[in-house]
């Protein structure tokens, strides 16, 4: 994925998060059954929120939208969440022995985040043109 697909991609999976996020809220808020709160919490944080500010820091520094270490980040991340929101939902709904699914999703989630947070930290300069075209002091 090169010349900002990386960042594009981001934001077209954050955008079906929020209105997954949405609809959820609308359900719980209807039914008077919020059971799923967590669920709903984390499809905002890790769906909407984090994947739109992936997409934006990648607008502003393509750097880190480039090589496999990016895709890479970008897969564990889209893998890990929706299959850490299932088994928590499945949690939440009383489906036992789901625990370690959790577990091991949230983990793939915390190495998506690492990686990330390895890319902004390595690929972004202290000093280096912004997306403007103006120097960072």
């Amino acid at each position: 994925m090169t010349d900002n697909t990386l960042s594009r991609a981001w934001f077209r999976v954050a955008a079906i998060y929020f209105v997954i996020a949405v609809a959820l809220g609308i359900i719980m808020g209807a039914s008077g059954d919020h059971s799923l709160l967590a669920v709903h919490a984390h499809i905002n944080l890790l769906g909407w929120v984090s994947m739109s500010l992936f997409g934006l820091i990648g607008l502003a520094y393509p750097a880190i939208t480039q090589g496999r270490l990016a895709v890479w980040q970008f897969w564990l991340h889209n893998i890990g969440v929706p299959v850490m929101l299932a088994a928590l939902s499945a949690q939440l709904k009383g489906v036992a022995g789901i625990e370690p699914l959790i577990g091991i999703a949230s983990i793939v989630v915390g190495i998506a985040v690492a990686l990330f947070a390895w890319l902004v930290l390595t690929r972004i300069a202290a000093r280096s043109n912004t997306a403007v075209g103006r120097r960072v002091p």
